[in-house]
């Protein structure tokens, strides 16, 4: 059991997962400040210098805090967009069997042929 243990934990993915969490948890930090300290404020200045963390609205005695939501749509708007943005870039770049051509169009007759033909089936024009 502890040998079956020790291999899954010594696993590229047990330790991709664990190096995810860790960054993850560093870019939230990133994400909240970015938010707090520099959108936040810079939106305060086209309407009225508003801090949304003090945003609230009291119905029957009790506060609802709108700003802090407001703050935390932000949040998650902007790891949403870095994700995206991360996630287009790792397909851009990843390139599967289906991508790799293994045919190529004859000049003659425009048919599909294997990319190693030396000669056209469809035509039989010698190709070079």
């Amino acid at each position: 059991m502890w040998k079956e243990f020790k291999e899954f934990a010594i696993k590229g993915s047990a330790i991709d997962l664990a190096v995810g969490v860790v960054l993850g948890a560093a870019f939230n930090q990133m994400v909240t400040s970015l938010v707090n300290d520099v959108i936040n404020p810079f939106l305060g200045l086209f309407i009225g210098h508003i801090d949304f963390g003090s945003i609230k609205i009291i119905i029957f005695g009790h506060a609802l805090k709108i700003g802090l939501f407001f703050n935390a749509g932000i949040n998650f708007l902007i790891v949403a967009f870095a994700v995206f943005l991360v996630i287009k870039q790792i397909n851009r770049f990843r390139r599967t069997a289906d991508d790799i051509p293994n045919t190529k169009e004859c000049p003659h007759c425009l048919s599909a042929i294997p990319l190693k033909a030396i000669r056209c089936p469809a035509c039989t024009s010698q190709l070079t």
